[in-house]
């Protein structure tokens, strides 16, 4: 019998979110972490989260994939939305699109699984995450791992690890729109 655990993909937003997540992850699943966020403005806002991630998942000793920051989809993707109430259709939007990359790069690169780590904030709809993650495990042949990490105090283990870890924590979640 194999013991060899299944390569998942993890779509990342930032390092803070992240570090609950792969404390529950960890022992299940070989962890390979996706940033691919085109929705974090402005470019240096985006760079800072970036950075802050390499050096955590260097020091957690995950590997971390830097997917392209294509801001002009996410712009094209949004137009229109901008008027949006937090958490509303243009986050919707958001996810789908962030999660759909994450889906086709898993997909075409052998991972056995997909996942994100959205739901540990508390701004986030899980079921709203979960329900795209299942429409695009089924497009993609993939499968989805269904969570809402901010269960179980996720979201509070999260707050704490970023403090032992010292990182850098924003204020609000990556576009423009949200930043008002």
């Amino acid at each position: 019998m194999s013991s060899q655990k299944p390569k998942m993909l993890l779509h990342v937003c930032c390092a803070p979110c992240s570090t609950a997540v792969i404390e529950r992850l960890k022992d299940r699943f070989d962890i390979t972490g996706y940033f691919y966020d085109p929705n974090i403005h402005p470019e240096k806002e985006y760079h800072r989260r970036l950075d802050e991630a390499k050096i955590f998942y260097r020091e957690i000793g995950i590997t971390l994939i830097e997917a392209p920051y294509d801001l002009e989809r996410w712009f094209s993707l949004t137009e229109g939305m901008k008027g949006e109430p937090e958490g509303g259709k243009r986050c919707e939007t958001c996810y789908d699109m962030r999660l759909e990359k994450a889906a086709e790069f898993a997909k075409e690169n052998g991972f056995d699984i997909f996942t994100t780590v959205l739901s540990i904030s508390p701004h986030k709809k899980a079921a709203v995450i979960n329900s795209i993650g299942r429409r695009l495990a089924e497009r993609y042949g993939i499968r989805f791992y269904e969570a809402d990490f901010k269960k179980r105090d996720g979201f509070k283990r999260g707050l704490e690890l970023s403090r032992e870890y010292n990182l850098y924590r924003q204020n609000y979640c990556g576009c423009i729109y949200s930043k008002r």
